[in-house]
């Protein structure tokens, strides 16, 4: 059984429902995509997974039990969240923002321990953030900002993590950087890693399990060649496109058919 999983949620804001009924298992020790046009609810479906939103009706579970029947700190020490466009605390800088992924593991008599410190500079080493650890987050390059997120992330020592967008507004560059940074993290060190992402092409390079969503439901899921289909993309996308595998990997390349000025 899937460590995280959904059943028949209906998950939204207020009396508004926006995911309606969804049955979805992360499988665990890969890497997941959320896929789907603005506002069909992907955003909303990850908030869910960590406990942000309750839903209406139907469960969330984490390791077989209602996530809402989980003591918050005992959560957060199972999954962590890197949100869309997160802010840092003005003047902070990398090695305290990392620190504060420590707090679900620290106690009231003794708020800070050599356990703490470790997993602290493990996670700055994984990111290649060591040498900046004194640098303030405010003075960083995106992609060094978006690293510093994550390491965060690492240093809550979660086996699950769950990231919103995490390649938002990074040049082409750093966002594979962040990619192949949490692809490294998958494959060396076993994280469970769901993002939410919109380039379609960098979800059937990286995931192993794609999870393609329209209007609030699960339109598809599995991996990348099976779900990323020209039926598919069609169907969720509302584009006319084909599908070609990667020169590369072999995964799918999505490919509009239409050219620059063919609907003019």
């Amino acid at each position: 059984m899937s460590r995280l999983q959904t059943t028949n949620a209906v998950i939204g804001y207020g009396d508004t429902p926006i995911v309606h009924g969804v049955n979805v298992e992360i499988p665990d020790g890969k890497i997941t995509a959320i896929v789907g046009p603005n506002g069909c609810g992907k955003s909303t479906l990850l908030r869910a997974l960590v406990r942000l939103l309750n839903p209406s009706h139907g469960t969330v579970a984490l390791d077989g039990e209602d996530i809402h029947s989980i003591p918050t700190k005992e959560v957060a020490r199972r999954v962590g969240l890197l949100p869309q466009s997160p802010i840092a605390p003005a003047g902070i800088t990398v090695k305290e923002l990392v620190a504060r992924g420590r707090t679900p593991h620290q106690k009231v008599l003794r708020p800070w321990s050599a356990a703490d410190e470790t997993a602290v500079m493990s996670a700055l080493h994984s990111t290649n953030l060591t040498s900046i650890q004194d640098s303030v987050v405010d003075e960083l390059s995106g992609g060094q900002r978006q690293r510093a997120w994550i390491a965060l992330a690492l240093a809550q020592d979660t086996p699950l993590m769950l990231l919103d967008e995490p390649t938002t507004y990074l040049d082409i560059a750093h966002q594979y950087e962040v990619l192949d940074l949490l692809h490294r993290l998958n494959t060396r060190q076993s994280r469970t890693i769901v993002m939410v992402v919109h380039d379609l092409h960098q979800a059937a390079r990286y995931a192993h399990h794609v999870i393609a969503m329209r209007d609030g439901k699960v339109a598809a899921s599995g991996n990348p060649t099976d779900v990323f289909t020209q039926e598919l993309v069609s169907d969720v996308f509302t584009i006319d496109a084909r599908v070609f595998p990667d020169p590369v990997t072999g995964t799918p390349i999505i490919v509009p058919a239409q050219g620059p000025g063919d609907s003019e």
